[in-house]
């Protein structure tokens, strides 16, 4: 396996904490903070209880390293499963407030034109592996590439020792870059836009080693960066984990979690509540409208285009949940990071979850959805006999 290399000195800045404030980040996957990004329901929930809610990076004090290591009390993260449960087990205490699964695996991936078609054809091949350089965030890349690599071979009949599996450190700096740091965005899209993220090798380090015959075959997503990579007609795939019945094995840096501190959750729990209100709210309009919150997450997603989004999304629950199916798919996630060396400290998921605010969340939106529709609203003085007054 190659090794390498110092990782440059990297620190992580933020603005002074402000609890008249509060700062999002996510992930360019499958949520409804995504969709919201255009519906704007979250800051019309913070509008409410008089706080400014705004993404971190409207602020250019705040580099990226917030979204990886959660070292803003006031922040509240929907994103990936690897970076929040490293920051949980080795860093400090958030809460789990919700969750979002999307059925998806990974993939195998070759050169096309390469008489490789079935996993078994990469007995004594090399398999490509990434290695982040950045010693502040967690290397979550390669911990879904590891994972949906042993998930591949196991299902093949095959182990870690029939392939060569091939390191391929990189600077992981691109968080770095001035045109990065000082530059004011209020939407996470405008970093995707900013990058021509869907064309973006940065975002898929291995590809180029895979092209350039450097290894024989990579790990990536299944649908996502899967249809991208095809749409090259340089690459295909010769296994997906995503055809299996066995929905334990579709946890790559998925289910997207929602967390926040564990001082916010206890000092400040009203904050939570907004937020979960807005999830809960956009969630439902996304279930309702499909292909408009598709157009949407087109944009904030890897997704090939609108069309591939809507075949991702169409059988996804886009209301966040703690659902018992979910804890389980975090739980996987976290037991393989411990017994692979990615986290130091073990924790149960059970106790990490806080489905309290969840549950006030729902019962304050039933309830406005109540006063909206019922009879309380009557005119001062009207009762049911109330001339002309329509009940439901």
């Amino acid at each position: 396996m190659t090794t390498e290399n110092e990782a440059p000195k990297r620190v992580s800045s933020t603005v002074p904490l402000d609890w008249d404030q509060v700062w999002f980040t996510n992930c360019p996957m499958v949520s409804a903070n995504n969709i919201d990004q255009e519906l704007g329901w979250c800051r019309e929930e913070f509008k409410k209880i008089g706080v400014e809610y705004a993404y971190f990076r409207h602020a250019p004090e705040n580099n990226w390293y917030p979204h990886y290591i959660h070292n803003l009390d006031n922040l509240i993260r929907f994103g990936g499963l690897y970076p929040p449960i490293h920051v949980n087990a080795d860093i400090r205490r958030t809460r789990l407030l919700g969750a979002t699964w999307v059925y998806e695996g990974g993939c195998m991936a070759v050169r096309a034109r390469d008489p490789l078609f079935r996993m078994q054809d990469l007995k004594g091949k090399k398999i490509g592996m990434s290695k982040s350089l950045n010693t502040i965030k967690n290397d979550w890349w390669r911990i879904q590439e590891h994972m949906g690599i042993e998930n591949m071979l196991r299902l093949n009949d095959m182990t870690m020792d029939d392939i060569e599996l091939v390191e391929f450190p990189y600077p992981d700096d691109w968080y770095d870059k001035p045109e990065m740091l000082q530059v004011q965005m209020n939407n996470p899209s405008e970093l995707w836009m900013r990058r021509d993220h869907k064309h973006d090798l940065a975002f898929r380090p291995l590809e180029t080693a895979l092209l350039e015959g450097k290894v024989d075959a990579i790990y990536t997503q299944s649908k996502v960066f899967q249809h991208l990579q095809e749409a090259t007609g340089q690459i295909k795939m010769i296994e997906d984990l995503s055809r299996y019945p066995d929905w334990s094995i579709q946890v790559a840096n998925t289910p997207a979690v929602i967390t926040c501190t564990d001082v916010m959750a206890e000092e400040h729990p009203k904050l939570v509540i907004a937020y979960m209100k807005a999830m809960i709210k956009v969630g439902r309009w996304a279930n309702e409208h499909k292909r408009a919150a598709a157009a949407i997450l087109d944009r904030q997603t890897f997704y090939l285009d609108a069309e591939d989004t809507y075949q991702g999304i169409r059988d996804v629950d886009m209301v966040p949940s703690l659902s018992a199916q979910n804890l389980q798919c975090i739980d996987i996630g976290k037991d393989f990071m411990v017994s692979h060396g990615y986290i130091q400290n073990d924790f149960d998921v059970a106790e990490w979850a806080a489905p309290e605010f969840l549950e006030q969340a729902a019962e304050e939106v039933l309830k406005e959805e109540w006063e909206r529709r019922s009879w309380t609203k009557l005119p001062e003085g009207g009762g049911l006999e109330a001339e002309g007054v329509r009940l439901g």
